[in-house]
């Protein structure tokens, strides 16, 4: 496991953290759930606001893994399946059900982040999705009509207003969410925390569960502060893999991303490509996104073809592409760079795993972790507290673990290859004037 803490802009501008108790001697409770970040901690806060007798176990502190390292992007969405591949799958009711979580996912991360005085942390200034090539552009405007047609409130925005918004000529349209934003994660992460608490759940940190097993018609949980009795468990580790945590990393392929933060730009330079403050994630393989925080600074991420020390050349990578993109005269300077885990299903979809009687996991965002986990928490809560798993908006699946995993780990870096050169293909190019006016680099990691 990892041993220093992550470089991120999120430990360095959230404050300090809340302090929780350590387990005093043996413990028995109604559910444990196993994970402290955004499943787990939306479960938590869910149970106890029900009367439910919770306790929380985190292996490091709360937001330690992918929840306080992502990017924090508030997308409602899927970051590959549409409406129509999910009721396909699922069958028109049950897909119906899961697009309407899916949906509400946005709105529903805001409502807390208000409801914790979250402030500038919290924007919902609503998400674009440009669309770098025509073809890509018809499939887009067909998403936004399926959506439609469940009510979401999405729409599309024509190249002109889409370049206004994101200062680039290069796309063809964006289809334009305006539930969803941008928060600061780790800032989020102790909300829930904290709220969670205030109703009455009880969180642990540095206590990783090392095994889980049948006993007595419960489970009892082994971790590194003493033994925990639960009649029902909940896992929420996402891709992590050591003690507990591997029985749902081996369900999903670990995907590394990696993220970086400016120092702050003038605000009449971010004016020009981020009129609205809207977060950006584009179409191409290889996804062009960026955001701003509450101080300006620009944040992006981007995946390694080889991410065998790739941190630091990612991080110089990734901002002198934010400086070519949106045409800046300079790169910015860097200011923090890290890595985060997403975990990927083989569906793109979330599942819950039924791994014995009242154990349930949960996993599968697939790079839209905020919205999706907010909302995944709340159905694992309704799961532990009497809903039917068949009644459930999320499918509940057999734990079947990825077959020639260790293969399947490579695929990622091996299709952003393959990407590279379908985006060179599809993408308009800048012009040759453009070019020659290249941004020069103002600074290197700080």
């Amino acid at each position: 496991m990892e041993q220093g803490a992550p470089d991120t802009l999120w430990r360095a501008t959230v404050g300090p953290k809340p302090v929780f108790h350590r387990l005093d001697g043996p413990a028995e409770v109604e559910v444990a759930i196993v994970g402290g970040g955004f499943t787990g901690l939306s479960a938590a806060l869910h149970l106890a606001r029900r009367g439910v007798e919770v306790l929380l176990l985190e292996a490091r502190e709360i937001g330690w893994g992918a929840s306080g390292r992502n990017a924090g992007f508030v997308v409602p969405n899927f970051s590959k399946a549409d409406p129509a591949a999910v009721m396909e799958k699922l069958g028109r009711e049950n897909g119906k059900r899961l697009l309407d979580l899916v949906g509400r996912g946005g709105d529903r991360v805001f409502e807390i982040a208000r409801e914790a005085g979250l402030g500038r942390q919290a924007e919902q200034t609503g998400w674009l999705q440009p669309a770098h090539s025509p073809a890509v552009a018809k499939t887009l405007q067909g998403l936004v009509e399926a959506w439609r047609t469940l009510g979401r409130s999405v729409h599309w925005i024509d190249a002109a207003e889409t370049a206004r918004r994101t200062g680039m000529e290069i796309y063809h349209g964006a289809l334009a969410d305006p539930s969803g934003g941008i928060i600061n994660p780790l800032a989020y992460v102790r909300a829930l925390a904290s709220a969670a608490a205030e109703a009455g759940a009880q969180i642990v940190e540095d206590a990783a569960v090392t095994k889980v097993n049948s006993a007595g018609g419960g489970w009892l949980l082994e971790t590194t502060q003493g033994n925990v009795r639960a009649a029902k468990v909940l896992l929420c580790t996402n891709a992590e893999e050591e003690g507990a945590a591997s029985l749902l990393a081996r369900l999903v392929i670990p995907l590394n991303v990696y993220q970086i933060a400016t120092e702050p730009l003038p605000r009449q330079v971010t004016e020009r490509f981020s009129p609205l403050r809207e977060p950006v994630s584009d179409t191409r393989s290889n996804i062009f996104t960026f955001r701003l925080d509450a101080d300006n600074r620009l944040i992006s991420g981007g995946m390694a073809i080889l991410p065998i020390g790739a941190e630091r050349r990612m991080g110089l990578r990734i901002v002198r592409r934010l400086a070519s993109e949106l045409n800046l005269t300079e790169v910015p300077c860097l200011a923090h760079v890290w890595r985060g885990t997403a975990a990927v299903t083989t569906d793109f979809l979330p599942h819950i795993f039924q791994l014995g009687p009242g154990f349930l996991g949960a996993v599968g965002c697939n790079g839209r972790g905020i919205a999706m986990t907010t909302m995944l928490g709340e159905v694992l809560a309704d799961a532990a507290t009497g809903v039917a798993l068949e009644a459930l908006p999320v499918p509940v699946t057999e734990a079947a673990p990825i077959a020639f995993r260790p293969l399947a780990r490579a695929a990622p870096s091996a299709f952003l290859l393959r990407g590279l050169w379908d985006d060179w293909r599809t993408t308009t190019r800048r012009t040759a004037a453009k070019a020659e006016n290249a941004p020069t680099l103002k600074g290197e990691v700080s």
